[in-house]
């Protein structure tokens, strides 16, 4: 499972506020080199011992998409979550 974190570092007050947080996890099909991978994003700020079941609350979803066949070696993790990014029409 990955974790794309999205904080915010105020140079005023030197607090940090997670504002977004995107989870991406193969779902368990595909094969060593092509994986098929589910991305949920949330909005907000997610207790880390929370995370995979706060993440998935309706309340908290803000999108929820599926990447298939994508080639787990040959590409860079960033081009996964731009995969994802692309598929939720982030732009």
């Amino acid at each position: 499972m990955l974790v794309v974190r999205v904080e915010l570092h105020s140079a005023i007050t030197r607090h940090t506020t997670e504002i977004a947080r995107m989870i991406i996890a193969n779902d368990g099909t595909g094969d060593s080199t092509r994986g098929n991978y589910w991305a949920r994003a949330a909005k907000g700020e997610t207790p880390e011992n929370m995370l995979p079941a706060a993440i998935m609350h309706a309340s908290r979803k803000l999108r929820h998409v599926e990447v298939k066949d994508y080639p787990r070696y040959s590409k860079h993790v960033w081009n996964l979550v731009a995969r994802v990014l692309a598929a939720m029409k982030y732009k």
